[in-house]
């Protein structure tokens, strides 16, 4: 199988990779970042297409927004580049250091994972976003992208690919898979004897079927049903703001906020006011029966609606008793991502940041911070919503394990 080849192809590399002087990963990156701009004109015209033909399937705005490229946007990932080289190397950390009772020396130290796979949907900014992070962190990678961005994908890889055969390392150390079927992408989330690690990124069914289907270790990411919740102390300008910022700044995103939860006692006043200015926004909203009550804007909720990750101007809007009611609606309807407090109670800000156990948990603050890039870690290769190994914005770090060093005088157990 393809993919299977593909992904042995890139363990084969991950020895090099793992081995590569600091300078050398990051003139890779350097040349990277040259490479896109140099190639500009190609990857553009290759993103045309594939929006081109993913308007002509139907594909919705929002997630149009997430495929296309243009040169800012294209100068914006070479810059989140150029500013992983003048990070801290993450390898060979000494981590922890001392003598063991034997008498050798033990010495913690961070290495590579190896073959890092990540399976994505149709966005070209992860293809170099990861390709970056793995060079810069020792590992080699395999990229299963949307088949809608594929055109795209390849254009950034080939700028990649040149960059390490400029530097004398394998041009297989990044793999981009070609558009594969359902069989293929099982047999990769399946290979054990390729793949140190798999990341999906992307909706929350993408991530569950991953999670459901892989047999190598999977670190969870992104889906995001995030959560703003106004209690009564808040500024209300202070409120707008955030809410404002955190729907509508960006709504495809996995930080931005998809639904608002609101205390009862300011619930009268405010929700017709923050309806009115979201509908000016060009925001669909849906709520509770008490909530639609107070604004003839809002539709009432479907079933599903405050389980939904819409990554659209759509919103859910829901009126709680108190701060620690705010805590038990995330907390059934999250996914341990971002959520935020407006408050001017110091009290029911550490009562929600005790209680909500999320990877992101703001005070007076949009969601839409949680970020690599916000983070300063150059770059994200995603955002993770478990608690093993890594949590939230993945940098460098994330891309790291450790290994023992011991050395002895010959002595023998």
């Amino acid at each position: 199988m393809k993919a299977l080849e593909t992904a042995a192809r890139a363990k084969k590399a991950s020895r090099e990779v793992r081995q590569l002087p600091l300078d050398v990963r990051n003139q890779i990156l350097k040349d990277f970042a040259i490479n896109l701009r140099h190639d500009m004109s190609v990857i553009l015209d290759a993103n045309k297409t594939d929006v081109q033909d993913a308007k002509a399937n139907g594909m919705r705005q929002s997630m149009l927004d997430r495929l296309s490229l243009d040169a800012p946007r294209l100068e914006q990932m070479a810059v989140g580049i150029e500013n992983l080289i003048d990070l801290e190397d993450p390898l060979n950390r000494m981590l922890e250091e001392r003598t063991l009772k034997s008498g050798i020396h033990l010495q913690k130290i961070s290495v590579p994972l190896g073959v890092v796979a990540i399976i994505y949907e149709a966005r070209p900014n992860v293809t170099a976003d990861c390709a970056a992070l793995c060079i810069k962190s020792g590992n080699a990678c395999v990229l299963k992208g949307g088949k809608e961005a594929w055109r795209s994908s390849h254009a950034i890889i080939s700028s990649m690919k040149k960059a390490l055969q400029d530097n004398g390392v394998s041009q297989d150390s990044v793999m981009l898979c070609d558009p594969i079927s359902h069989e293929e992408t099982d047999a990769l989330m399946q290979a054990r004897e390729s793949i140190d690690v798999l990341i999906p990124r992307g909706s929350r069914r993408l991530i569950q079927a991953v999670v459901a289907n892989a047999k190598v270790p999977v670190i969870e990411t992104g889906a995001g049903i995030c959560h703003v919740y106004v209690e009564n102390t808040a500024q209300p300008e202070m409120a707008d703001r955030i809410i404002v910022n955190a729907k509508c700044q960006r709504p495809s995103v996995c930080n931005a906020m998809e639904t608002l939860l609101v205390e009862k006692e300011i619930a009268r006043s405010y929700i017709p006011h923050i309806a009115a200015i979201m509908r000016e926004h060009a925001v669909t909203m849906y709520g509770d029966p008490e909530s639609c009550a107070l604004s003839d804007l809002i539709l009432p909720a479907k079933e599903d609606s405050f389980d939904t990750e819409y990554n659209d101007l759509i919103m859910n809007v829901g009126i709680v008793d108190d701060t620690l009611a705010a805590i038990n609606h995330i907390e059934k309807h999250g996914t341990h991502h971002s959520d935020a407090i407006i408050t001017e109670s110091d009290a029911e800000k550490e009562l929600f940041f005790a209680g909500v156990d999320s990877a992101c948990v703001y005070h007076n603050a949009s969601t839409r911070f949680t970020d690599g890039f916000e983070f300063g870690l150059g770059a994200e290769i995603g955002i993770s919503t478990q608690k093993l190994h890594a949590r939230g914005p993945m940098g460098l770090e994330a891309l790291t394990t450790y290994t023992y060093h011991l050395e002895g005088k010959g002595e023998i157990r």
